[in-house]
């Protein structure tokens, strides 16, 4: 099953690309949600989707979903909309995160390096921003917080290698995604942006969704 999806995943990520530098609404529009709604199917195929983690997960992810097809619809109502089903998939993400992970283990040098580069990114898109300040600012403290839940639960030592890397490398690629969705939108729009931020995004979102089945160790 796992290499059927991933193939899939590829195609359709390939024509997704397509779709977007050929300027194609209604390719990309259809592509995107159906390649989005592959990684929703993915989680509850997974051992341990019903635990509450895997629960949490799967709303988050199908909050993403509904993100994917907003901010494929022209328009800043549908950027806006998409923004909102995005923070609150990261809180779902949090939530889910602190099944894992105690708070206490939130905190670290690391998430120190994170607020950091965070805060670096704010100040970078901040002069682009306008109106639409204060929403970005929340997104990136939302963004932000979700990666150190995704931190502390890779520091657990009861958690199985593979499946807190999958989950911190999966959290790692989404934030770093949301920097180019943030530079199309408010700095420069180029097809760069999508040919990088594509694939990050639906790379850590297929692992985030992979992740359920290989956190127990054996």
């Amino acid at each position: 099953m796992t290499p059927w999806i991933i193939g899939k995943a590829i195609v359709l990520l390939g024509f997704l690309l397509y779709f977007e530098k050929i300027g194609q609404p209604r390719g990309r529009l259809a592509v995107k949600s159906i390649l989005s709604l592959l990684f929703v199917v993915t989680v509850f195929l997974q051992p341990n989707a019903q635990t509450l983690f895997g629960r949490l997960l799967a709303a988050g992810l199908v909050l993403c979903l509904w993100g994917d097809v907003f901010l494929a619809l022209p328009g800043l109502k549908w950027f806006r909309a998409g923004l909102v089903a995005f923070l609150l998939g990261h809180l779902l993400y949090v939530a889910a995160f602190t099944r894992l992970a105690p708070g206490a283990d939130w905190i670290s040098f690391g998430a120190l390096v994170i607020l950091a580069a965070s805060g670096g990114a704010y100040l970078w898109l901040r002069p682009h921003l306008g109106e639409m300040h204060i929403p970005v600012a929340a997104y990136i403290l939302v963004i932000t917080v979700m990666l150190f839940g995704a931190l502390a639960v890779y520091r657990q030592t009861g958690l199985a290698f593979s499946g807190k890397t999958m989950i911190f490398l999966g959290a790692t690629l989404f934030y770093l995604s949301d920097l180019f969705v943030a530079r199309d939108q408010f700095v420069k729009k180029e097809f760069s942006n999508r040919l990088i931020g594509l694939p990050l995004y639906y790379g850590g979102q297929f692992l985030l969704a992979f992740s359920p089945a290989y956190l127990m160790n054996n």
